[in-house]
């Protein structure tokens, strides 16, 4: 029911109720029809089953079973370790989850707990929760809204509904009644639960409690927004879900093998303790084929990257949200304060001499036109701004004496030589405020508001240092000048005098005639200066900016073509345009909407869908309570470090700073932590490859296995963490920001990686079957250690060809990664332990092992990674680039 289209008679008869209010019968029969005023939410899934369904991932599943496996045949400690990764990854992922539904709950916190209300005839002081549709209830400054009602009185009320509409401005109320259909921020006979009084008082008739107000449906939305996956998590899916039957397939293929030989060879052994060795060893081929440490390698990597994004004023909420920045395509932007200052700044001015444009700053260079402009707008005028730089006041108020104070001249000092002796307070029906000062001994009328009120007002003007009657030819070039201001979305105030008796200490509203124009000033929450440069390096990023806003259409077109997020054949729409479109038009007029303006909660929600379904990552800026379905909905909601809980909370990522900029950069950083995992993805997998390709060419030659059970555990467990997460902490590579999101339907292995994988993989594979054969000349047990030896050294070494699939690792600056370095000699350190005496027997490595056989390991290791390096640089040479330029998804 649209009660802002109803009068306050037909407000109260639709409603059920009288201007005396409800009886507490008819409150308790509503009460339970209705229910309590609050917002309920949905069920919260048990933590029980939130860990069971992370633990039903296929890799977790064949590690799970590889685990049992190894306590069963006594190798506790290696099982425990590959438990206690998954079980942490399950931990971390149900914490996220838990974090992710307050929401609804910082949407409760906003409820007043308190409400002025009339019963039985008389005013009560009630809980909030407690009122009904019906209920007359009493707001004064300073109150919160206790649930949605129509105005029946108002005096001079404003309430700041931005947690609503995204706009920093009060908004004026009224109780007349409007006739089209309009959207919540120009409902202005109407507030809304958890908005706030922040001026005059009134009385309302209460017409929507609980979920049944504007701020109940947001919670509705919140709650049917989906949670989306993000890019790398789908794939990491889609990926351990085939890994994991390949690795089941090649486990049960080399028991199977090694079963065949053991049941059909002539030898005397024991079969028992043979076959149960075989199934060991492809249980430890199963865990080296996976690597376990993945997830948590992923997480670590991420988590690097929100530390470099806290830097650049860019928290991060949910880990994964690091990796969907870089593969942003979309971004949904709000106007107020992200694109803009959000901070109404004057930014010209006209007088009827004709000057405009180039205010002096330095006030002994003002003509009498301007300094009487500066002194009107400064003592006309209620706004402060403290010792502190805090501004408190109406925000166009406050930009007036800030243009004061930034032409050097101090607001107070000319408040101090001029004190008020009268007023006339602003009223939203005149759209004038007027206050009395003396000058030179002369008492003085001074009188601001809105131009087509004041000007008609207005019998005189002051042209140049006279005063003059005002002719048609000058009224008209005030009105052509207030028109061209507002053409660019400029706000205009006009200002005006008269001289009034010495005698006169009251003023009406019977004293703003006969003024004395002085002229306009014009201005405007104006964009951020580094907006221009980020807007356009989104561009070269293919990222397209959509701006959503709460504001007028002509203003958020205005910026929008001011910054270059609107090109020539761009549009704007409003949210009720919006709501005319068909599902179908909207799809088809999407790529050319640059610009939406005065949208509702479901407009947002509808347009980040539209592009999702367009199958592009879309990220949404926001900060009240209005865009927090949109935030939730987004690939990833980005919430300002300035707004409401319920915003933040419903966000994936906070901007301390508000500033679209940090968005860009946060994208930059995201793409290079892409870069990254995938660069770690590489080298784990490649490393894993060269090691089944040496099981393999062993099996099938009827070698010795390569390496024992032992041997592949601490190989997975020591040597593939610390390089992994070291590539990890790689810097960005040029050209980052001027290459195309990534296709979402891109593979994990695709832009090079998996060329990379199976490349590095053959070199390393290759190495170790060399290593083996040279050792089996001496002996099988020899083989094992030349193997283990070499697997060990050409992984570790594989780091330095990983840190860039493009560039060598002397372009990317040999000792510009002091964690490679690190892991590196870590790695060869732990190495080192294997070769301990007392410890050989341990890891298959014979007494005979010496420097002769180590030297050739290293040496066939080294080999591997010049390789690897030499491959980069002949298929660079092959493309015709001899620059070290990454690939597009390096």
């Amino acid at each position: 029911m649209e009660f802002y289209r109803t009068s306050v008679e037909e407000a109260l008869d639709k409603a059920d109720t009288t201007e005396k209010g409800l009886t507490s019968q008819q409150a308790q029969q509503r009460l339970e029809r209705d229910g309590y005023n609050e917002l309920k939410g949905k069920e919260r899934t048990p933590t029980w089953k939130l860990i069971v369904e992370n633990l039903r991932d296929p890799m977790v599943v064949v590690l799970l079973i590889a685990s049992i496996v190894q306590i069963i045949l006594g190798h506790v400690v290696e099982a425990g370790i590959i438990i206690f990764v998954l079980i942490l990854n399950a931990i971390i992922s149900v914490v996220q989850t838990r974090k992710a539904e307050s929401s609804i709950e910082a949407l409760r916190q906003m409820s007043a707990p308190e409400a002025k209300v009339l019963r039985d005839g008389a005013r009560k002081s009630l809980p909030a929760r407690e009122l009904v549709v019906g209920d007359i209830i009493q707001l004064d400054a300073g109150d919160f809204v206790p649930a949605d009602a129509r105005l029946l009185t108002s005096e001079s009320l404003k309430a700041d509904e931005g947690m609503l509409t995204g706009e920093s401005e009060a908004v004026e109320k009224h109780i007349r009644v409007i006739d089209e259909d309009s959207p919540i921020g120009d409902r202005k006979n109407m507030v809304f639960s958890g908005a706030l009084i922040v001026y005059g008082r009134g009385t309302a008739v209460i017409t929507g409690t609980g979920l049944n107000t504007e701020i109940g449906k947001i919670a509705g939305l919140i709650e049917s927004a989906e949670s989306k996956q993000t890019p790398l998590q789908r794939k990491l899916e889609s990926f351990s879900k085939k890994l994991g039957v390949f690795i089941l397939l090649l486990c049960i293929l080399i028991f199977a093998v090694e079963a065949a030989r053991i049941w059909f060879s002539a030898d005397t052994v024991d079969t028992t303790a043979a076959i149960l060795e075989a199934l060991m060893f492809a249980v430890a081929v199963a865990v080296a084929a996976i690597p376990e440490a993945l997830s948590s390698i992923v997480t670590i990597v991420l988590s690097a990257g929100t530390n470099k994004m806290a830097r650049q004023h860019a928290i991060i909420r949910r880990l994964p949200a690091v990796e969907s920045l870089g593969s942003t395509s979309v971004i949904c932007t709000d106007k107020t304060g992200t694109l803009t200052q959000n901070k109404m700044t004057v930014v010209d001015y006209y007088l009827p001499d004709g000057s405009r444009d180039d205010f002096p700053d330095n006030p002994a260079e003002w003509s009498e036109g301007e300094r009487k402009l500066v002194h009107i707008a400064v003592l006309c005028n209620d706004s402060n701004i403290d010792e502190e730089g805090k501004e408190m006041g109406d925000p166009t108020e406050v930009a007036l004496i800030a243009f004061s104070n930034k032409k050097n001249k101090n607001y107070t000092e000319i408040r101090d030589s001029f004190p008020r002796e009268a007023e006339i307070p602003f009223d939203s029906d005149r759209k004038l405020m007027s206050t009395v000062h003396t000058f030179d001994r002369q008492k003085m009328l001074l009188t601001k508001g809105g131009p087509d009120v004041l000007i008609s007002r207005c019998t005189q003007v002051l042209l140049g240092e006279q005063v003059v009657p005002l002719d048609e030819e000058i009224r008209q070039r005030l009105y052509e000048a207030n028109e061209d201001f507002s053409s660019r979305a400029l706000r205009v105030l006009a200002y005006g005098y008269k001289i009034i008796p010495d005698h006169q200490t009251t003023v009406g509203i019977e004293d703003e005639q006969e003024l004395i124009l002085v002229g306009l000033t014009a201005m405007i929450d104006p964009p951020r200066e580094a907006v221009y440069g980020s807007i356009e390096q989104s561009k070269r990023a293919g990222i397209r900016t959509i701006m959503i806003t709460g504001d007028h259409k002509t203003t958020a077109q205005a910026i929008g073509r001011d910054i270059g997020l609107m090109d020539e054949n761009d549009i704007a729409v409003t949210g009720q345009e919006l709501d005319k479109m068909s599902d179908e038009e909207l799809d088809r007029n999407l790529e050319n909407i640059s610009v939406y303006a005065r949208v509702s909660p479901e407009n947002k929600i509808r347009i980040v869908r539209a592009w999702q379904k367009k199958g592009k990552i879309t990220a949404m800026t926001g900060d009240g309570v209005n865009d927090a379905p949109a935030l939730k909905q987004a690939d990833i909601g980005v919430a300002m470090g300035s707004g409401t809980d319920v915003a933040k909370d419903s966000a994936a990522m906070i901007l301390t700073d508000d500033n679209f900029v940090s968005i860009v950069n946060a994208v930059s950083v995201g793409r290079t932590v892409f870069d990254n995992i995938k660069k770690s993805i590489a080298y784990l997998f490649a490393g894993n490859l060269g090691a089944i390709i040496a099981i393999i060419f062993a099996l099938i030659m009827d070698w010795v296995n390569p390496f024992t059970a032992i041997q592949l555990l601490f190989i997975n467990l020591a040597n593939d963490s610390l390089p992994a997460i070291s590539l990890g902490m790689e810097k960005e590579e040029p050209g980052v920001m001027d290459r195309k999101p990534r296709d979402i339907n891109e593979g994990l292995f695709a832009g090079g990686t998996l060329r990379a994988v199976i490349t590095r993989g053959i070199m390393i594979g290759a190495a170790v079957i060399l290593s083996q054969y040279i050792g089996l000349q001496h002996s099988p047990e020899m083989s094992v250690a030349m193997a283990f030896t070499t697997l060990i050294l050409a992984r570790t070494l594989q780091t330095f060809a990983a840190r860039s699939n493009v560039q060598s690792a002397i372009e990317a600056g040999l000792f510009s990664n002091k964690y490679v370095i690190g892991s590196v000699v870590l790695c060869f350190g732990l190495y080192g332990i294997t070769l301990l005496p007392g410890v050989r027997g341990i890891f298959s490595i014979p007494d005979s092992f010496g420097v002769q056989e180590w030297a050739i390991a290293t040496g066939l290791a080294a080999a591997a990674l010049v390789l690897m390096e030499l491959e980069k640089l002949i298929r660079r040479a092959a493309s015709g680039d001899s620059r070290a330029q990454p690939h597009r998804s390096a």
